[in-house]
């Protein structure tokens, strides 16, 4: 089984996220082929993640610009089994919501879509009100989540072939459900 894993630039989240992934591999033997924004390297660099992230999979690429790495064309005709996009920003939240497809990830998930491979998406700025994440230095930030950020996920959880997730426990539980055989 394999798995396009996309990694936006969010900080909240990351290091959930990279466990979980590592402990799915580990687990299961199915192949995650990660994928990475510009700011998502960038953000994995402030955290002190890259080299966790090249050293725990095979196939680790990074944006160059909408279709470079090309992707978009493998996710539509089904060479992968599903598309994970954890943690998304909320800036590529709009962007999936409203249609614009001027990032690999966001390019990834429309042309994704249009076939049937399932959607997994864990946008961050979900909840109303205050969230409290770490930051690279450790420092417990709060973050308030604005109201266009609460409707745009909620036009991704209207779009047919999408799930919206608000955990990592929720991925790994519909990994399971659609692609079975793990122990994870």
């Amino acid at each position: 089984m394999k798995i396009a894993w996309g990694i936006t630039g969010s900080g909240d989240k990351i290091n959930e996220t990279i466990d979980s992934m590592v402990k799915l591999v580990e687990s299961s033997g199915y192949q995650i082929d990660v994928f990475i924004s510009k700011a998502g390297k960038q953000v994995l660099g402030w955290y002190k993640l890259w080299d966790r992230i090249r050293g725990s999979f095979e196939t680790v690429k990074v944006e160059i610009d909408a279709n470079v790495p090309f992707i978009a064309g493998p996710l539509q005709i089904g060479a992968y089994d599903l598309l994970v996009v954890a943690p998304l920003t909320a800036n590529s939240a709009a962007k999936i919501a409203y249609g614009i497809e001027d990032t690999l990830l966001t390019n990834a998930v429309a042309q994704t879509l249009k076939g049937s491979t399932p959607v997994i998406l864990f946008p961050v700025d979900q909840f109303p009100g205050t969230v409290e994440t770490i930051a690279p230095d450790g420092r417990v930030v709060s973050i308030r989540t604005r109201q266009i950020d609460l409707d745009n996920v909620e036009r991704l959880r209207q779009m047919k072939g999408v799930t919206v997730v608000s955990s990592i426990s929720e991925i790994i539980a519909l990994v399971k459900e659609y692609l079975p055989h793990t122990d994870f």
